[in-house]
């Protein structure tokens, strides 16, 4: 059975707002707590605020982009995160749109694979302890950081599809996905990941899949609720590209029936709890070690102390037959620097 994680189900505007959720993953079966890239508070220091203030959980970044530090620095941003916490860190990255590459690099990633594998090497080597020499297409670097001891720090990568799939394969610790059907995660990307670490000659990546959901319940219209947390996604050309090859309909064009499309295929999972739980189980067969249960779309719509509520609801019914875990798995562990 996979574990199940907690996503902040919100975007934090005040630092004091991440505490309930964190909360939640301490005293509930919640593995770990997520949180991906905000441009308004800085997830690794709002992280490094939540364990400042007692609330040492497992966590992990799902994704960070790239183009927004230099690898130096995202060793040194992940390790101090897990010495903060004192648990185990995920630290996810991925390139970014290609237009928010351009914003602020002054050109687009020309090879995306290309410059993942760069940046992976150099944070993997500096958190090693070694000297990494690079002179890459993307990433410079000839430098160290000082030794100092450290929980372990999994290296992730953002993976949509198959050629990020295999990359994650060769070098990451963990490949995270994010708004991918159960279907294309067990018939392409998990293959995928398996047979490149295979033919590496190294262990399977953990994958770890973000699930958006919402209970049912009156005056929620789903199909709403997924335009609201996902619409950004669903005019963004690797999203609609990896969701056309999965079979959900998608396009740029009409990103609300984009939105009705992912409530249709179950990529945007609705219902009862028990309803929820049994949409669940398709990552399990899936292939999926990590569910990352993201309620975004309900803190949007009623606020993040509902969310939370809610998400403490579905965690207890998925414990009735899941063994309660908070900890990262042996797996993870296995994988991790």
């Amino acid at each position: 059975m996979p574990q199940f994680s907690v996503h902040v189900p919100y975007l934090p505007a005040r630092v004091e707002q991440i505490a309930p959720v964190a909360e939640l993953v301490r005293r509930s079966s919640g593995a770990r707590l997520w949180l991906g890239q905000s441009l308004t508070l800085e997830p690794h220091q709002l992280l490094a605020y939540c364990a400042g203030l007692g609330i040492r959980v497992p966590v992990g970044t799902s994704v960070t982009l790239m183009p927004l530090r230099h690898p130096y620095e995202a060793a040194l941003q992940a390790r101090s995160l897990a010495l903060l916490t004192g648990h185990p860190l995920v630290a996810g990255y991925g390139p970014g749109p290609a237009a928010f590459q351009q914003a602020l690099l002054g050109s687009r990633y020309r090879s995306p694979l290309t410059a993942v594998r760069e940046y992976l090497m150099a944070v993997r080597g500096l958190l090693a302890g070694e000297l990494v020499v690079l002179d890459g297409e993307y990433v410079t670097l000839g430098n160290s950081l000082p030794p100092m001891p450290h929980p372990p720090v999994s290296l992730g990568v953002g993976v949509l599809r198959p050629a990020m799939a295999r990359l994650a394969g060769q070098l990451a610790d963990v490949a995270i996905t994010w708004l991918c059907p159960p279907g294309y995660l067990k018939d392409v990307l998990v293959p995928e990941i398996r047979r490149a670490a295979e033919e590496a000659g190294r262990p399977a990546p953990h994958v770890v899949s973000v699930a958006h959901l919402a209970e049912r319940k009156p005056r929620r219209d789903p199909v709403a609720l997924a335009l609201s947390v996902c619409g950004a996604h669903l005019v963004s050309p690797h999203y609609v590209d990896m969701l056309n090859r999965a079979g959900v309909p998608v396009s740029a064009d009409d990103p609300a029936a984009g939105a009705r499309a992912l409530v249709d295929g179950g990529v945007f999972l609705s219902g009862s709890v028990p309803e929820l739980v049994e949409g669940l189980d398709a990552y399990r067969t899936a292939g999926v070690d990590e569910v990352v249960l993201n309620l975004s779309a309900v803190g949007q719509d009623r606020g993040g102390l509902v969310a939370v509520r809610e998400l403490e609801f579905l965690l207890s019914a998925l414990a009735m037959g899941v063994s309660p875990h908070r900890r990262a798995s042996p797996g993870l562990q296995a994988g991790a620097m």
